[in-house]
């Protein structure tokens, strides 16, 4: 019994213990990838081909979904006795405006809109969002905290300290550089539209390698703002 008790006392502690930063990193980047995915399996199915829905340009990610993910997940972590209707109620409202705030981040700080839900979407809001998809914001809540959060956690807390903490390291690098990288490229994208010359070694390097073509292919979704 006592070896027992010595044993767990000895036990090192998961770097990602509770809902500490690297749990919330790791939250957010799966949650970037998992979004791309389901976006790319929402178009085959309703579209009937293949479109690349990423938001970043070196990898597979959409920082919306990641960031939605850890909302979700700050939100309901210590509420995880709410009745599933006040769950997906919560989730209904909270993703909803969370859709509103970034499709005005968006269109403000980058000039361009990735949707725009039509009177047939239910939209609503300046048709940023949707009663459609905020019931799919309300499901995915209920989803999240009853059944994907607690797996994703375990499966993070079982990464061995080290190499957690050091991939967290690199991935983090590797997201920020992505982030500054692809924006770049877009606010370039939105200076050639104004007819706006290169005047550096990085605005030829963008024009060279990522024109509006290339970008098109990335961001094929967007439209200008008017």
């Amino acid at each position: 019994m006592e070896k027992e008790k010595t044993k767990n006392e000895n036990k090192e502690k998961s770097f990602a213990e509770g809902l500490n930063l690297y749990k919330l990193f790791w939250i957010f980047y799966i949650g970037c990838f998992i979004g791309v995915v389901i976006e790319i399996i929402w178009c085959i199915c309703k579209n009937g081909y293949f479109e690349y829905r990423t938001a970043m340009i070196l990898e597979p990610l959409n920082p919306v979904y990641g960031v939605g993910a850890v909302l979700l997940t700050l939100c309901f972590s210590k509420l995880t006795g709410l009745t599933n209707i006040l769950l997906f109620i919560s989730s209904f409202v909270i993703g909803g405006l969370f859709e509103v705030a970034c499709s005005l981040f968006q269109e403000f700080v980058f000039g361009t809109v990735s949707w725009n839900y039509s009177e047939k979407a239910l939209g609503i809001l300046g048709n940023r969002t949707s009663l459609i998809y905020c019931l799919f914001w309300g499901i995915l809540g209920v989803v999240w905290v009853r059944f994907l959060y607690p797996f994703l956690s375990k499966l993070i807390e079982k990464i061995p300290n080290t190499i957690g903490k050091n991939l967290t390291l690199v991935l983090l690098c590797i997201v920020c550089f992505d982030m500054v990288f692809s924006s770049g490229a877009v606010l370039r994208q939105r200076e050639r539209r104004n007819n706006i010359p290169a005047n550096s070694a990085i605005d030829v390097f963008y024009d060279t390698h990522f024109d509006d073509e290339t970008l098109s292919f990335f961001y094929n979704n967007i439209t200008i703002r008017d």
